[in-house]
């Protein structure tokens, strides 16, 4: 077996699906699903201040960002001590998670057997399936990446058959960041049209737009999902403020008809591991409450 760390929450829980969960000797700090991987030790913090407000955030990423930097560090002591032969990190994008130059940099400052580097790349739907299969090869269980995906691809199919056969598909608008404003891009347009919905920002495949207020009070949609990166509900419902005190507000549709909602974005729709396919039932329910019922109602969304 191959002494494994993952440094991406989704990479975790991909390698758990796997059933190699027993290989992992070290995880991300943010890596929290299942609950028995938070025993394994921390091999990476942020350079910064998690707590505050989005807005907050931003700005305090935005400077690290600015100055070429980092926004992570990873403990190259940590790694020498766990002397892993495989680490999976991403490229994908370098303000969500631990990137591949924070690794190989990491790597270099110590001596010893050089692991192999999975980088993942996950910039739509497919991406995802393509980077489980490259995790389960690394991992020397190419057969249980082919049997995971099928698998996965098969429940989001039930649901999309479904959802084809609706008379109506309602507008919608995913805001993945609430200050300063910004929607949803890479798979989760696809997810929505999937779960019978029309969406009206950001491009899949593409990275997560920035959007002006002006554009969400023009095209008003009929739902509004707000699913930050990172963070869970109650941490979205603390957010709220800045968007419900913007002008308007209360005349668009979404919020006329009580079709605002509040999602886990931290453990679903931004993690693009197996955990997609629950993101997806927590659309269809959201979407079409009459004809779907997953169970998802509390835990993973919340009316507004």
């Amino acid at each position: 077996m191959k002494r494994t760390i993952s440094l991406l929450p989704s990479s975790t829980e991909i390698v758990c699906a796997l059933g190699c969960e027993d290989r992992l000797v070290g995880r991300s700090h943010e890596c929290d699903y299942p609950e028995s991987v938070k025993l394994l030790p921390v091999c990476t913090e942020p350079k910064f201040n998690p707590l505050g407000t989005g807005s907050d955030i931003d700005q305090r990423v935005k400077a690290i960002v600015q100055e070429g930097l980092s926004v992570y560090r990873v403990h190259a002591e940590a790694l020498k001590q766990l002397q892993p032969e495989v680490i999976i990190t991403q490229s994908q994008c370098e303000v969500c998670a631990v990137s591949l130059r924070d690794v190989e940099q990491a790597v270099c400052e110590w001596v010893g057997s050089r692991p192999q580097i999975v980088c993942l790349e996950p910039n739509g739907l497919s991406d995802v399936w393509t980077d489980m299969r490259r995790v389960a090869k690394a991992l020397g269980v190419p057969e249980r990446g082919t049997e995971l995906v099928t698998r996965l691809e098969r429940r989001m199919a039930a649901v999309a058959e479904k959802a084809r056969g609706l008379p109506e598909r309602p507008t919608v608008a995913c805001i993945e960041w609430i200050e300063p404003l910004m929607a949803a891009g890479n798979w989760m347009p696809e997810l929505v049209a999937m779960a019978g919905g029309v969406n009206l920002f950001g491009e899949a495949g593409k990275h997560s737009p920035w959007m002006a207020w002006e554009q969400l009070v023009q095209k008003d949609p009929e739902v509004i999902l707000v699913q930050p990166c990172g963070f869970d509900i109650k941490r979205s419902r603390e957010e709220m403020p800045a968007l419900v005190r913007r002008p308007k507000w209360s005349q668009l549709r979404a919020v006329r008809n009580r079709r605002v909602y509040l999602t886990d974005g931290n453990q679903y729709f931004n993690r693009p591991g197996p955990r997609l396919v629950e993101s997806l039932e927590i659309l269809a329910e959201v979407l079409h409450p009459a004809v779907f019922h997953f169970g998802h109602d509390g835990a993973g969304w919340q009316p507004l």
